[in-house]
């Protein structure tokens, strides 16, 4: 399920469990540690792909539910693929609609055959199965796509967890035939697409285990998704989670934590073996006025205390909106509503995170990441006053 030759993983370096590579892509190599922005609908809020390209991304995520609803794969697939479609020449991963049964959970219904989804847009309905969903992300044509799967919500009990590592398992081999198949069909691998399962198993360590000994006697996977945490349950019991399924991975595959991207949380998951990463966070932060610095965490520039501060977001930042603005211009904005405030915020935080996944790749290759992601997540936190 590599998709050939052309998806490949070179682990370079490591310190602790911290691992530094490359996953090279029919369309591009991404250095990781890596954070993916989102660009749910085909976009990245706010942001033109140059600006994105721009903040350091080498690789964006695209939603397949999304994308399916509006404007439609097959319109997509007509347009020249998803690269085409939102003008990003890197490499691209699709979700397969697995979050969205946890996010969704009011409006959807979980059957052995698939999922069927009411549409947010306009009431309809529609059955998702995992031969359907390999058929949406192929028309889409992103580089790597999802095995659909079943995340259940933080807290869920074990006999629901076992319930949804079972189902996963069941629609990992209905895609993984469905992936083979479409391989033979064109005469060999394709070189476009590689498959990624997703592990599930909630918070139990057993489950957790189990589920990735299964998985992988399935096949030679070219990336393993962990899926099913930061979904409600508590920060320890994520990190208890990732040191438990560590050993359970090979080392020369990336492992893409799914929808974790605040900037501790990063710090934390990398400790932790983890590779790849995605989170709405970033630009939906921005629109909500808050922005990430170094030194003093998280900032609300609507406080009253930025009314005069001529200071950067964030000293030593080179993003375009540190570079220009300054904090004062910047809670102008927040407090008149002014949209601008969403693009400028979004530059500088997802300019935030790339720097800090590079420096942590940085510091791991010369093997000073423990010590350097504890000094930092310190200064972040406010830890010792």
């Amino acid at each position: 399920m590599s998709g050939g030759e052309e998806f490949r993983f070179q682990l370079e370096a490591r310190a602790g469990n911290a691992r530094a590579g490359l996953f090279r892509t029919p369309r591009g190599a991404v250095p990781t540690p890596a954070f993916m922005p989102v660009g749910t609908a085909g976009a990245v809020k706010t942001l033109t792909p140059e600006e994105v390209a721009d903040a350091g991304a080498a690789m964006v995520l695209a939603n397949t539910y999304h994308l399916y609803l509006r404007p439609g794969h097959e319109l997509v697939r007509d347009l020249g693929g998803i690269h085409s479609f939102m003008r990003w020449d890197g490499p691209v991963l699709t979700d397969s609609g697995g979050y969205q049964v946890f996010s969704l959970a009011a409006t959807r219904e979980i059957r052995d055959d698939g999922v069927v989804f009411q549409s947010h847009i306009d009431g309809s309905k529609h059955l998702f199965t995992p031969e359907r969903v390999m058929g949406i992300q192929r028309d889409l044509g992103a580089d790597v796509v999802m095995a659909f799967d079943e995340c259940p919500p933080g807290g869920a009990d074990r006999r629901t967890a076992m319930e949804a590592n079972e189902r996963t398992l069941q629609w990992l081999a209905r895609c993984q035939e469905v992936f083979e198949s479409r391989e033979e069909a064109d005469g060999g691998n394709d070189p476009r697409q590689s498959l990624f399962p997703v592990l599930q198993g909630n918070v139990y360590p057993d489950l957790r285990r189990r589920h990735a000994r299964d998985v992988r006697a399935m096949g030679a996977w070219a990336g393993y998704g962990i899926g099913g945490l930061s979904v409600g349950e508590p920060k320890e019991r994520m990190w208890e989670t990732l040191e438990v399924l560590d050993p359970e991975l090979p080392q020369d595959r990336p492992r893409y934590l799914m929808g974790v991207g605040y900037p501790d949380d990063l710090l934390e998951a990398v400790a932790r073996g983890c590779d790849l990463f995605d989170c709405v966070a970033p630009t939906r932060n921005a629109r909500h006025g808050t922005a990430w610095t170094e030194d003093e965490g998280q900032l609300n520039l609507k406080a009253a205390r930025f009314q005069r501060d001529r200071r950067p977001l964030g000293p030593g930042c080179d993003c375009a909106t540190c570079l220009r603005y300054d904090r004062a211009y910047l809670r102008h904005l927040a407090v008149s509503r002014e949209r601008l405030l969403d693009r400028l915020l979004s530059i500088h935080n997802l300019r935030f995170l790339m720097r800090l996944a590079a420096r942590a790749r940085r510091t791991i290759r010369d093997g000073t990441f423990p010590e350097w992601s504890r000094a930092w997540l310190e200064r972040y936190r406010g830890e010792g006053g």
